[in-house]
């Protein structure tokens, strides 16, 4: 089982993660450790652009039975 530790942040960055975390089915915390993660892996691959990285993290986090399989355009016809 994880651990957890109470961290104090501003009230901006709260309120914000508050809004995000509705919009996004989250946890404040949820939202806050999406950033966090997002974060690192932009810091890691300065090469790619940030949506990316967010996507491609957001993509990850859903359940297999719920992803769409890829159709290159040469054979969606």
């Amino acid at each position: 089982m994880p651990t957890t530790t109470s961290i104090r942040i501003d009230q901006t960055l709260y309120n914000q993660a508050k809004a995000d975390a509705a919009a996004e089915h989250r946890t404040i915390a949820g939202q806050i450790e999406f950033w966090a993660k997002v974060g690192r892996a932009a810091l890691d691959n300065p090469d790619l652009p940030v949506s990316f990285v967010a996507e491609s993290l957001a993509s990850m986090a859903e359940a297999r039975e719920d992803a769409t399989s890829f159709v290159p355009r040469s054979r969606a016809q």
